[in-house]
């Protein structure tokens, strides 16, 4: 009753965040590695989204997944906003949901520095979250998504780069060589350019900056307009530009590892959820994401159409 009534109270806020309900998948699974579970058998589990490319993707992995365990899943993704999401988590609109730790760590948790080490920015986002908001965060995958610097294949071979420290040397012997493509917020921000220019210990005035939309970055980068981009580690047009992604070497940018978060309430309900989730999570990396988010941003592919296709490709459910 608690369920029902936070839908009825919310629905209209929640249909202004972009939420669409659909109670059964537009195609049908069967197990495979994903064994049909008694226990979760005809269990409604609402599966919820935020409003991109890639957490429609992850919302629909969970989906094709427990269907093929046997749970009875509702289609809650496409939320819009990370707070919106995690709103309806909270209050039990949804019954779990993808998300990132940087974004637990420092939007949900009010944290102002971020942890650099990935294993430790985790557990303190997973202890912090169930101890004071009930929220479990199941162990993080090596899906990263967070900024790093690109350049095309070309300049990479040319002048031997792989890393930021790479990028950095190449710009103090030759500063003409230092022509980037910034967004405008991580032109001035404390965790962007400055930032960096900090912690790898080089002058930004040294530099030339041109500014131009997130998107526009990943083109005008291939296109030569600009030696390196500002870009995000698991964009699919990384792939499909042919871009190289230079490790960020020294741990500046924040860690955002994807993981699956549900209430403690639902977990201990259910930890047949886990269970099907954990071999999923631990297949995914960055490479992987960007294939697939490039198979839906790139050839126009159904996001859920993409994660059923991926699961069964790895042997997780039968198409």
């Amino acid at each position: 009753m608690k369920r029902l009534a936070a839908l009825v109270a919310t629905a209209g806020l929640l249909a202004g965040c972009g939420l669409e309900t659909s109670y059964t998948l537009p195609f049908k699974v069967g197990p495979r590695s994903v064994k049909p579970i008694p226990e979760l058998s005809n269990v409604a589990v609402a599966v919820g989204s935020k409003d991109f490319t890639e957490s429609h993707i992850f919302g629909y992995i969970a989906e094709v997944a427990l269907t093929a365990a046997g749970a009875d899943v509702r289609d809650m993704t496409n939320i819009q906003g990370s707070n919106s999401a995690r709103q309806a988590l909270l209050t039990e609109d949804i019954d779990l949901s993808w998300d990132y730790t940087g974004t637990g760590w420092i939007s949900y948790l009010g944290n102002t520095d971020p942890i650099p080490d990935e294993r430790a920015q985790y557990e303190a986002v997973r202890d912090a979250d169930l101890a004071q908001n009930g929220i479990v965060w199941l162990p993080y995958s090596a899906v990263n998504n967070t900024y790093a610097f690109a350049v095309t294949q070309e300049f990479a071979r040319a002048n031997n780069l792989k890393t930021t420290s790479d990028m950095v040397n190449l710009i103090k012997k030759d500063s003409s060589k230092g022509i980037f493509c910034l967004e405008t917020e991580f032109v001035s921000r404390r965790d962007g350019f400055p930032g960096v220019a900090k912690a790898y210990d080089f002058d930004p005035r040294s530099v030339q900056v041109k500014v131009f939309g997130t998107g526009t970055i990943y083109t005008a980068t291939a296109n030569g307009n600009c030696n390196f981009g500002e870009v995000f580690t698991t964009d699919g047009r990384i792939l499909a530009l042919n871009l190289v992604v230079l490790e960020d070497d020294r741990k500046f940018f924040p860690q955002y590892n994807a993981t699956v978060t549900l209430r403690k309430d639902f977990d201990a309900a259910h930890p047949q959820v886990a269970q099907v989730m954990a071999p999923i999570l631990a297949k995914l990396d960055n490479d992987t994401m960007r294939k697939l988010n490039a198979e839906v941003d790139v050839d126009g592919r159904d996001p859920a159409v993409v994660a059923r296709d991926w699961l069964a490709r790895e042997g997780f459910v039968t198409s």
